[in-house]
């Protein structure tokens, strides 16, 4: 099917055009060191910690970003390509969670493992990893290795870290060469990627730089975003924040080039309207995925380069009617538009505060509809069939069609919707979708296997978290 879009080609060349007028004349603050070292050594002017990028650097740059990856998975029947099709990426960021029994508390370790078993289960979740919560009761110096080994241990799909400072993101890399086969065998693939995040207006800041820096260097893959909120931290108008989102996300771009020419990047824009009434943040607002996808139109159509949306997002504070409409508006927006990474795409409630069980599954058969009808008309369905038409003839029934019979089982079907009968519904307990996902969710985590990690990985694993634990003056758990 035809993208979805928002702005000509014109736009996109004056967006373009008036990102590389703020890189060369305002520029962009960086507060790292060596960063600052890297950008005076391939002639950017440098002042204080302001960096200003010739427009042919920065041209340059994006020349040099391929159009696709291999994101490696320690299952070669899990390994993905990301820049080709729609790849999903978990939550990323609630501190709380909506539980199994109705609740809404703060999230545990128990919670961050079972949404690995949940990723790992489905077919539609691509990529592992990340912070579906966050474990409120680790301590915050040794939470990213607890989080780290969850997720080696539970699944064998594709890598998210998670941003947190340079040292920690450190530790991450090394599990993961644990987990591999050491640190040759991480360098010779992209095994893991992770979220770099400017700081809108136009800084970055020493932790995303650093982890940044550590990723490239060791072979893996940063996605650079920045999340400007329209009429706060960006312009009001949706092509201002457009414009600046560009920027910024090219300077990461730029940075990436300098360190390893060719290596692989990802161009994630994840700007949202404000609430005007209260100055928040609102992700239920259709003009967020507006002003994402004139970014994703750019990063396709003009830098031709890997593009990631963050596209699952809703303002309410359950899986209600609410939850339902927002995240299909906002994931057919995404979706639809091209972007290759759908990030925050299951599970999230309260503007990314929350991440939801039950919404997880449902969400996943949203996604499900969107590729399908992403796809389009296509298959035997593209069979105009005049000559069955006459051979049924007037008043006749298709119903034992040689084509219908050979594809009577290839049509879509939900995972959680009810398409029975209400005497069926009845029968079944009269639930709602909630309730069955609830019982899904119960389901796949009473399945899952205790470890998809070999005896001496897990022992290597805990080892190194009771080292770095016990460096940190910190009793392992």
């Amino acid at each position: 099917m035809n993208r979805f879009k928002v702005i000509d080609s014109n736009t996109m060349e004056q967006i373009h055009d008036n990102s590389l007028t703020l890189l060369e004349e305002t520029g962009v603050a960086f507060h790292h060191n060596r960063a600052l070292e890297i950008f005076k050594s391939h002639g950017a002017r440098v002042n204080g910690q302001v960096v200003c990028l010739p427009k042919n650097m920065v041209e340059k740059a994006i020349s040099q970003v391929p159009d696709k990856f291999t994101w490696t998975a320690r299952n070669p029947d899990h390994t993905r390509v990301v820049g080709d099709g729609w790849l999903l990426q978990p939550a990323a960021g609630p501190i709380k969670v909506h539980d199994l029994k109705g609740n809404i508390r703060p999230g545990s370790l128990e919670d961050y493992r079972n949404f690995q078993k949940i990723y790992q289960a489905g077919e539609t979740f691509d990529l592992v990893g990340m912070i579906p919560v966050e474990p409120v009761e680790l301590p915050v110096e040794t939470k990213h290795l607890h989080m780290m080994y969850e997720t080696l241990r539970h699944t064998d799909k594709p890598v998210n870290g998670f941003m947190t400072t340079g040292d920690q993101a450190q530790a991450q890399l090394e599990m993961m060469a644990l987990a591999v086969g050491g640190e040759e065998e991480l360098q010779s693939q992209h095994y893991m990627c992770v979220s770099i995040g400017a700081t809108t207006p136009l800084t970055y800041s020493y932790d995303p730089l650093e982890t940044l820096i550590q990723y490239v260097e060791q072979n893996q893959v940063p996605t650079i975003l920045c999340a400007p909120l329209a009429g706060i931290t960006s312009p009001y108008p949706m092509l201002g924040t457009a414009v600046l989102q560009n920027a910024e996300l090219l300077a990461g771009l730029v940075l990436v080039q300098l360190l390893k020419p060719g290596h692989p990047v990802v161009y994630c824009p994840s700007a949202a309207a404000a609430n005007m009434r209260n100055g928040g943040f609102a992700t239920g607002a259709p003009e967020s995925m507006l002003i994402n996808i004139a970014n994703i139109q750019i990063g396709l159509e003009m830098y031709r380069v890997p593009v990631r949306a963050m596209c699952g997002f809703t303002d309410a504070k359950i899986p209600d009617f609410q939850a339902g409409v927002e995240t299909m508006q906002n994931m057919m927006m995404g979706m639809l538009s091209g972007a290759h990474l759908l990030n925050e795409s299951v599970g999230i409630l309260d503007n990314i505060l929350t991440v939801s069980y039950e919404k997880t599954l449902l969400d996943a058969e949203i996604i499900s509809r969107i590729k399908r009808i992403g796809r389009g008309i296509d298959g035997p369905d593209t069979d105009l069939s005049l000559a069955a038409i006459q051979a049924t003839g007037h008043g006749g029934s298709f119903l034992m069609d040689p084509v219908t019979a050979a594809n009577c089982r290839n049509r879509w079907a939900p995972t959680v919707s009810f398409w029975g009968t209400e005497q069926e519904w009845e029968e079944a307990g009269r639930s709602d979708a909630a309730d069955r996902a609830n019982y899904m969710v119960r389901k796949v985590l009473e399945d899952a296997p205790p470890r998809l990690i070999d005896s001496d990985i897990d022992s290597a694993l805990k080892s190194y978290m009771e080292k770095k634990c016990r460096d940190l003056g910190i009793l392992p758990e």
